[in-house]
């Protein structure tokens, strides 16, 4: 497997260090994090209408679930 050396701040280092689970490497962890998207990203997009319509279908989802 081919590496590469990368330069972060303390403060990322600290972050991605409190995210890793026990025994998993610091590769994992980028990996967990750069696949996923932020809410964030997201935020915003819909209209109050829509999100109360979107809330009111998971409520109902998750009765299923139980």
């Amino acid at each position: 497997m081919a590496t590469k050396t990368i330069s972060i701040t303390k403060e990322a280092y600290e972050r991605l260090k409190a995210r890793e689970k026990e025994g998993e490497s610091f590769s994992v962890g980028v990996q967990k994090i750069a696949s996923k998207r932020s809410l964030l990203e997201i935020a915003g997009s819909l209209s109050k209408e829509e999100a109360l319509k979107v809330e009111k279908e998971i409520k109902k989802a998750r009765k299923f679930i139980k």
